[in-house]
């Protein structure tokens, strides 16, 4: 059984570990020592995540399965593209299972839940970047419904990335 809901700022320690705990097991095969030490320590710091629970703006979403923690979603108020035409929008910045969890329908569950958020906070468009190399993400989020408007760097470590921004009309 899957549940979802909002994440309290006492569960910050929850989400910091969690974060960083998928993002080395999805990424780190992909990328060098060097570049995944200093992106952890520095841009990915518990510290920094644990910091975003609770800023205004930000919003966590908690999936459970059988009552354990098995993944989590970030969503973000506030940056535009000149691709929205003006329309509301929010970022879906993070959408993240447990390896364990990979295959439980984890991630639709969250999926779901960002857009009825979006939904009920009046948003227009739901968007989020991905990197151009995660083809099995981007499969994901094209079943969605979620289109290529652009791309964008991203900076793991000292490796300049190109993420693809996706994005979907509510």
């Amino acid at each position: 059984m899957i549940s979802i809901r909002y994440v309290n700022t006492d569960e910050a320690p929850l989400i910091a570990d969690m974060s960083r705990k998928t993002f080395y097991d999805t990424f780190a095969s992909y990328n060098t020592e060097a570049d995944m030490d200093k992106f952890m320590n520095v841009q990915f710091s518990r510290e920094m995540l644990i910091h975003e629970v609770g800023q205004s703006g930000n919003y966590f979403l908690l999936a459970s399965y059988n009552n354990e923690p098995a993944g989590y979603a970030k969503l973000k108020e506030g940056e535009t593209w000149p691709a929205f035409h003006g329309k509301s929008a929010i970022e879906i910045t993070r959408i993240y299972a447990i390896r364990q969890m990979i295959g439980k329908g984890i991630g639709a569950a969250l999926m779901q839940a960002c857009i009825d958020h979006a939904i009920k906070a009046g948003k227009q468009i739901i968007w989020l970047g991905v990197w151009e190399k995660n083809e099995k993400a981007i499969s994901f989020y094209q079943r969605w419904g979620f289109e290529k408007f652009g791309v964008h760097d991203f900076l793991l470590g000292d490796d300049l990335q190109h993420d693809w921004l996706l994005m979907k009309t509510l």
